[in-house]
């Protein structure tokens, strides 16, 4: 009996029911991976308002617009009524413990997924995250502030691995001629995760107990876990049931289907000794300051200063995030367009996009603060200023798989990594500047944002670069 034969037969069979080229499939589950990651992350955010006592404003506080007048009086019924007398401060620290953690695990995430691949690297970050979101609320009931903040660290550590393995994938599947539009579909998984996140949450919390939103994304992010697992492979060598065709394709495009076994150590020298990557840790700060503050803290900011009810707070907070994502979509696409016509660059390219989100963004940010208790200014200013962030994930969040090929999951890391302190920082300097939540204090906020934004994109636009690098190459690396 021919074994080997026998398998060939059976691989042949099982890859006749694989009727989408396998790297759609990985970018479709990649995108999966992303939203389960911020289903679980940004829930809270919606949920916390529902967990803290009720705030009572004082008549001078009301009379002078400091906060908006509730729309209707029986809507004081979803107005936050929860049993924990947690102050802003403390809010704040609560929403930013988990960039602790998510910071701490980039860079080994990185470098594990170089070495033994990015499939179960990416596996383990939603595994961990989903199995600590499923103990949020008995941790919460039985521990409090401080035993959720430690919860919530432990979950940052397990979901800082999932960029950087992510990237690692996306380079050993995705050709460049794709790579904008595939990657924005993957990592604009966030987006559709935020609106997922904070819709499905304002509706169980409006009908149901709060404690059910962390069962259901924990329970969703297993799944995707089991399906991952049976589906997707850490590159096209390695898939058993992958068709010849895709595999010709890709290695015409690409140059190799296989992952590397031999590379060099990583030249940490010769990337931190590149301009161009302080260019781009510089823009995904200003990235991270300005979507952080959005995905964490506008649900807050509906609430307290808008005065919105919880049934519609996480249907209007998630609206951003779906025109961001569309715009994330389409500027994937044409730029894709552009590349394969050769229109311009990839560099101008990344450039330009990144400049635009962080200048249109940062532009409708301000215009939401000053639009006062007009609700639908507030949030067509707010919807559109996320749209035009949408660019962000077809420029600069593309730049590290451009640079490195083969270190890419180093320089996501790295420039992810230094993202994350935003995370720290930024939830916690809301709390700060924000004890009374008003109008006023909020504006501050956002004029901070703004600056961040617009800086950030001016100083990528003029030393970043969306060419591969001389030390990517292994003979070349600087020992």
């Amino acid at each position: 009996m021919d074994v080997n034969n026998d398998q060939s037969k059976w691989k042949r069979t099982c890859s006749k029911f694989f009727i989408f080229p396998q790297r759609y499939v990985f970018g479709l589950m990649g995108f999966f991976a992303i939203f389960n990651a911020y289903t679980m992350r940004t829930c809270l955010s919606v949920v916390i308002t529902q967990l803290v006592v009720p705030r009572n404003y004082s008549k001078e506080t009301l009379e002078r617009q400091f906060v908006c007048p509730i729309l209707e009086m029986r809507n004081r019924q979803f107005l936050p009524g929860g049993e924990f007398e947690w102050s802003q401060e403390l809010q704040g620290y609560i929403l930013s413990s988990f960039y602790v953690g998510y910071l701490l695990t980039h860079i080994p995430g990185g470098i594990l997924a170089q070495q033994f691949g990015g499939k179960w690297i990416l596996i383990f970050g939603i595994l961990s995250t989903a199995c600590f979101t499923l103990a949020t609320p008995w941790c919460t009931v039985n521990f409090e502030a401080y035993g959720l903040i430690c919860l919530r660290i432990l979950m940052g550590l397990g979901e800082g691995t999932t960029f950087p393995a992510l990237s690692c994938l996306i380079a050993q599947w995705v050709p460049m001629t794709e790579r904008s539009l595939i990657g924005a579909l993957v990592l604009g998984g966030g987006q559709v995760g935020a609106i997922v996140g904070n819709t499905i949450s304002g509706f169980v919390l409006k009908h149901f107990r709060w404690e059910l939103v962390f069962y259901i994304f924990g329970s969703v992010a297993l799944l995707w876990c089991i399906l991952f697992a049976l589906l997707c492979y850490s590159d096209p060598a390695s898939h058993p049931f992958i068709k010849k065709e895709e595999k010709d394709y890709l290695l015409a495009e690409m140059g190799s289907i296989a992952r590397r076994h031999d590379l060099p150590p990583t030249p940490w020298g010769s990337i931190f000794s590149t301009c161009s990557i302080y260019a781009l840790i510089c823009s995904q700060i200003g990235h991270d300051w300005g979507f952080y503050i959005i995905a964490t803290d506008l649900p807050k900011y509906l609430n307290d200063v808008i005065q919105m009810p919880i049934e519609k707070n996480g249907f209007y907070s998630s609206l951003p995030f779906g025109v961001m994502w569309i715009c994330s979509v389409f500027s994937g696409f044409l730029s894709d367009v552009i590349i394969k016509n050769g229109a311009v660059n990839i560099t101008t390219i990344r450039k330009f996009n990144t400049l635009l989100s962080g200048l249109g963004s940062s532009v409708f940010v301000i215009l939401a603060s000053y639009a006062g208790c007009h609700r639908f200014l507030v949030l067509t200013s707010f919807t559109i200023g996320m749209g035009l962030m949408g660019p962000y994930f077809a420029g600069m969040k593309l730049t590290p798989i451009d640079m490195s090929r083969n270190y890419c999951g180093i320089i996501m890391a790295i420039s992810n990594g230094f993202g994350c302190f935003t995370g720290i920082i930024a939830p916690s300097t809301v709390g700060l500047m924000t004890p009374n939540t008003t109008m006023r204090e909020w504006r501050l906020v956002f004029w901070i944002a703004f600056f961040i934004l617009v800086a950030s994109g001016i100083i990528f636009a003029i030393w970043a670069t969306g060419e591969r690098q001389e030390w990517d190459e292994p003979d070349k690396v600087q020992k």
